[in-house]
């Protein structure tokens, strides 16, 4: 039991490896040093710091007294989802490890992953106070004009060009790139990361299924029917509170398991995904039209 139990927390490594490939936002994933927990379970509070500006030198009196003001912003953590998976331990022998091998690491890249990535994109984008426009983008040279629109929206609003992270749907990144111009690589070499986002994962509200309601039951989401496919959007990397609290991929091998001769695999995501009250402008979202 021993060797078995040794492998699979080999095995959990690689699942935690699975995830930070498979998401396309695991980028934004900060280390929150700055967090603390708050008065309920439930909650992190994140400090903000605001200050008074220069003023006026006086020669006879000197300097101008200024306020610093710390105040902290109390969020609350807003994703909680999980599942469970068994593999009878002969299912698993007579498939040569295929039926419970895989089934984890699929599910990371083809479920949880994907879901995660939906929801933490449909949070962003239904933020209050973010750079917005809406577009249908059907020439390359609209898409570059829509990106070169957002970078002057962050200009002027002062967002750190360092750190803006670019979130496109492969079919317009490929498009502008298709244009091959001096002017169109200038655009994109701007950016100081550019991520494709497929377009099943990339909107502006989503519904998660409970898995458990009828209808329901196989989980995952869907696009809420409200929703608008997303274009691109434009993150800088400071102005996400994107924090996972507690992430499980825990594995119970059939001599652990008391209730059957199977495999269990436990997967459950705790976090929070959502954008610092001053920090809105570090996001700009272009949707669809229709």
């Amino acid at each position: 039991m021993a060797n078995s139990i040794e492998k699979f927390k080999q095995y959990i490594n690689v699942l935690d490896e699975v995830y930070k490939v498979a998401s396309v936002t695991a980028v934004l994933d900060g280390n929150n040093r700055l967090v603390r927990m708050g008065a309920n379970a439930n909650e992190i509070i994140i400090p903000k710091m605001s200050m008074d500006g220069l003023a006026d030198y006086s020669r006879e009196n000197g300097y101008v007294g200024g306020d610093v003001t710390l105040t902290n912003e109390t969020v609350t953590f807003n994703y909680e989802r999980g599942r469970s998976f068994t593999i009878d331990a002969m299912d698993d022998e007579e498939t040569a490890g295929v039926a419970f091998g895989q089934l984890s690491g699929e599910f990371i890249r083809t479920k949880a992953a994907p879901e995660i990535d939906a929801f933490r994109f449909a949070q962003y984008a239904s933020t209050d106070g973010i750079g917005s426009a809406s577009a249908t983008l059907n020439d390359p040279q609209d898409t570059l004009a829509a990106l070169i629109a957002a970078q002057n929206a962050m200009d002027e609003a002062e967002v750190p060009a360092e750190s803006r992270i670019l979130f496109i749907t492969p079919t317009l990144y490929n498009g502008v790139m298709n244009i091959d111009t001096t002017k169109s690589k200038a655009v994109l070499d701007s950016f100081a990361q550019i991520v494709k986002v497929p377009q099943s994962r990339f909107y502006t509200a989503i519904d998660l299924y409970d898995g458990s309601t009828d209808g329901e039951t196989a989980g995952h989401f869907v696009k809420n029917a409200d929703g608008k496919n997303i274009n691109f959007m434009v993150i800088e990397k400071s102005a996400a509170i994107q924090y996972q609290k507690h992430l499980v991929s825990k594995v119970v091998t059939p001599e652990e398991n008391q209730t059957s001769d199977s495999w269990k695999f436990f997967y459950r995501s705790y976090g929070i995904a959502d954008v610092y009250e001053n920090k809105v402008s570090g996001i700009y979202l272009h949707k669809a039209e229709a």
